[in-house]
């Protein structure tokens, strides 16, 4: 039977009684796509999905966009992207590291993301999710109650303010380190360039505003001077990413997450060869530019 069960008082809820390889009804869709706005994330626990399948479910959320990374895009579909600690013949099977800082995913585009969907096949032994993170699970910050808990003058401050992105993780440009954005070849580079979002963004579905991509993607802040924007966006970063917006879900083999880009930062775990780490990722955009 459908059920709905809130993860955290912060973030989060675990649905159950879905079958995703057989289809999901339309009144089931809507129920989870309500869950999905109202917790930031949803979990669909216990699921085993061929490709296909897992395509299929993740095109009811919308357009699906194969990542800009094509090195690890699965041979059945390219927009399953393999995210893998996993190495055979002295290479990995997927991207390494992916987003090991707190980011927005595609807000180094132009329409971003709607929401991004995991399907777990590998994962490594750990504990249920804790409001604290932890080593192996995504954590995820909850910006539309960080923007609901500024004050109002910073509210009024970044009230129409539009943010610079670009591929990348800000505070952490050394493409030798871990916490870096995923290196990128000549090729890939050359298909991303400069982008504009508002940090205080209305939800493209909801309306109700959220901080937006405030770390990772943000890089300055339009017709203000680079270092007064930068201490700007890590002064909401330091906001929007305290303790008690946060959540992390530890993966069970046979989850499937998917999570609300326009409402949430998240970050991924810095992940020990020792232990198999294997999920597949699709991301779907945005239907128009917000």
């Amino acid at each position: 039977m459908f059920s709905i069960e809130p993860l955290s008082d912060i973030l989060g809820a675990r649905i159950t009684g879905l079958d995703l390889s057989g289809g999901v009804t339309q009144t089931d869709f809507n129920r989870a796509l309500q869950a999905l706005h109202e917790h930031g994330f949803i979990v669909l626990p216990r699921q085993t999905l061929t490709p296909a399948q897992f395509v299929a479910f993740s095109a009811l959320w919308g357009r699906p966009e194969p990542h800009v990374i094509d090195t690890y895009h699965h041979p059945a579909d390219a927009n399953i992207l393999i995210l893998s600690n996993v190495y055979r013949d002295g290479k990995p099977i997927g991207l390494v590291d992916a987003g090991t800082y707190f980011h927005t995913d595609y807000s180094y585009l132009d329409i971003p993301a709607r929401c991004t969907i995991l399907h777990a096949l590998q994962v490594p032994h750990g504990r249920e999710g804790t409001t604290q993170g932890t080593t192996h699970g995504t954590t995820f910050a909850n910006q539309r109650q960080a923007y609901q808990d500024l004050p109002e003058k910073m509210k009024r401050r970044i009230e129409g303010l539009v943010g610079r992105h670009h591929y990348g993780n800000r505070d952490d440009l050394d493409e030798t380190s871990r916490t870096v954005a995923s290196v990128l070849t000549l090729d890939q580079k050359k298909k991303v360039t400069w982008v504009h979002h508002r940090i205080a963004r209305p939800h493209p579905h909801t309306g109700m505003k959220a901080l937006y991509a405030v770390s990772g993607s943000s890089f300055g802040i339009e017709g203000i001077d680079d270092g007064e924007a930068r201490t700007l966006l890590d002064e909401l970063k330091a906001h929007a990413t305290q303790p008690r917006y946060l959540y992390t879900h530890e993966y069970a083999v046979g989850d499937v997450i998917v999570w609300d880009n326009a409402q949430l930062l998240h970050s991924a775990p810095l992940t020990h060869c020792s232990e198999a780490r294997t999920l597949w990722r699709i991301t779907i955009k945005e239907s128009a530019r917000t």
